[in-house]
């Protein structure tokens, strides 16, 4: 079984949690990297045994418009403090992946800087998409290019071009041979040529045993991307809603519908498809924001823990920090952060005790890694199912109402199980056990023969007695404070994944919200706002027109706010 199937993510944006200026001014070395170093035991201690860290390389910005895919941004450090901090996480047991930003590039890539001097007799002029010499844009180059997400900081790459591909892939190459990395997650995927991707699959397979290929991808059938040809695993947003809306409206069906849905895109396999799955990420608001009653972070945690797929924290949501997005800006989902702020946080702060917990029971048992998936009861409060490997059969159950409530499930071959979160034990009787699971709250229950030994807590359920006691990292003034309570919760709560911000603007004034609007009306508010940034070509109305998802429209327009 390959390293990534049973691992336990944790999820850092090193410009954001390093405190790093907005604006690479390119002139001088800052060593922050260096300062996540200690960041490393913390992960180790958590539960979790592999780091997804990015966007690392030389940048303009906010990473994603890369300037150099061969150098550490300046802001960070050199590419052997790179290579020294890859090290120490395999030293501590920590695999790590990094963001492969091969979409689009800055404008400072070296190629577009020479197709700016040299114009049609650039040998680059084909590196980019639908370059055109008679067009114009708001840089005053003499000439329009297609961009990505109406950005044209944002430099679309001709994935077609023989030359680009094999650019790329002498990057992957580059990487594993520099830094020894173990993975890389592709950014915005869900746009990349299928060929494109083929040929990256080829390169990891190649480069090192088990390298491990996972796509930024939202919406639609993830078998396109999941498969031998293309990708590992892709980012599982359908779950992410689920999860958090699932908990907010009482309504767990929503959550099994979208499990059992993806669990038949794998062909009900448990090796069918092993999703990369979150609660939040460096696009999409806190966990602990979203929630309307802060104590069903447990469930939530529980359930990510659990379900078929690969967990992932998010840095600082272990805390149970908040984040909100700010003007359409995801600065605050960024945020700086000093470990030693946090210190003693496993024995102190509830959320990270619980993550903790929910990380050591993730790595000790493999049907939760490998098992398949059977749904066991269903209610709008109430749900369970079992993972089942091997003849063991490993029961979840969690309560999304306040009061307890008790279940009967069948139990397999076993005699007694015992609960990972709180060491209560139960009999089996006739083939079942049953139990009483406590408001807002859940437990996985372990067959008592199960050689694991597993550190439980008397408690895991996450107190929110004292919900202003838990750790908010996110500052803001009084302004933006009045300003949040003044938007309403359509306009702060973001269901999928919001693009990259350039710049923070404020919208015009709709005649209807764009939630409102039909897949065509929010069709043409792209496109007007397209028209703003620069000319636009047949290929830009081509990627409008041809997207006809409602949700993923919506992420697009206010991707301009």
């Amino acid at each position: 079984m390959a390293w990534y199937e049973e691992a336990v993510f944790y999820h850092i944006y090193p410009l954001g949690l390093t405190g790093a200026p907005t604006e690479n001014s390119y002139e001088k070395q800052e060593r922050r990297l260096n300062a996540v170093v200690p960041w490393i035991s913390h992960i180790k201690e958590i539960g979790c045994n592999a780091l997804y860290i990015g966007p690392l390389f030389e940048s303009v910005g906010h990473g994603y418009e890369t300037t150099d895919y061969k150098k550490l941004d300046s802001r960070l450090g050199t590419n052997a403090d790179l290579k020294n901090f890859v090290s120490e996480c395999h030293r501590q047991g920590i695999r790590v992946i990094l963001d492969g930003v091969f979409n689009h590039t800055g404008r400072d890539f070296f190629a577009f800087q020479d197709l700016k001097c040299n114009r049609e007799n650039s040998p680059y002029k084909d590196w980019f998409c639908n370059v055109n010499f008679w067009g114009n844009n708001e840089y005053n180059d003499g000439f329009s290019y297609d961009n990505w997400g109406g950005y044209n900081l944002l430099v679309k790459l001709n994935q077609k071009n023989p030359a680009v591909r094999d650019y790329i892939c002498d990057v992957v190459r580059f990487w594993v041979k520099e830094f020894d990395i173990d993975g890389i997650r592709l950014d915005a995927a869900d746009v990349l040529d299928f060929d494109y991707m083929k040929a990256l699959r080829h390169v990891a397979n190649e480069v090192k045993p088990d390298f491990w290929l996972m796509g930024e991808v939202i919406h639609g059938d993830y078998s396109r991307w999941v498969n031998e040809g293309t990708l590992h695993s892709v980012t599982n947003y359908q779950l992410h809603k689920a999860l958090y809306s699932g908990h907010n409206d009482h309504n767990y069906f929503e959550i099994a519908h979208t499990v059992r849905r993806l669990y038949e895109m794998g062909g009900n396999r448990p090796d069918g498809l092993k999703l990369y799955n979150f609660v939040d990420n460096h696009d999409v608001e806190r966990i602990y924001t979203k929630l309307n009653n802060k104590a069903h972070f447990t469930p939530v945690h529980i359930l990510l823990y659990t379900l078929p797929g690969i967990p992932s924290v998010y840095y600082g949501s272990e805390f149970g920090i908040e984040g909100r997005k700010e003007y359409g800006s995801d600065a605050s989902l960024r945020p700086a952060l000093n470990l030693s702020d946090f210190a003693d946080a496993v024995e102190k702060n509830p959320c990270t005790r619980l993550i903790a917990a929910l990380g050591s029971v993730h790595q000790k048992v493999k049907a939760l890694s490998c098992g398949d998936y059977k749904e066991l009861t269903l209610t709008t409060k109430q749900y369970a199912f079992s993972r089942n490997y091997n003849g063991i059969s490993v029961l979840i159950t969690v309560n999304n109402d306040d009061g307890d409530f008790t279940m009967t499930l069948p139990a397999g071959n076993s005699s007694e199980y015992r609960g990972a979160l709180t060491g209560e034990t139960v009999l089996v009787w006739n083939g079942q056990i049953t139990v009483t699971v406590k408001g807002n709250s859940g437990e996985i229950w372990l067959p008592t023969e199960l050689p694991v030994e597993i550190p439980v807590e008397p408690d895991m359920a996450v107190d929110t007695s004292d919900a202003e006691k838990v750790i908010d990292e996110i500052p803001a003034d009084e302004e933006a404070k009045a300003a949040k309570e003044d938007m309403t919760e359509s306009e702060v709560e973001t269901d999928e994944k919001s693009f990259e911000t350039i710049a923070v603007t404020e919208p015009p004034k709709a005649p209807k919200s764009y939630e409102e609007m039909s897949i065509e009306e929010l069709q043409e508010a792209i496109l007007e706002r397209m028209r703003r940034n620069g000319p636009i070509t047949e290929q830009m109305r081509k990627d409008v027109r041809e997207n006809v998802y409602h949700n993923s429209l919506l992420n697009w327009i206010r991707s301009f706010h």
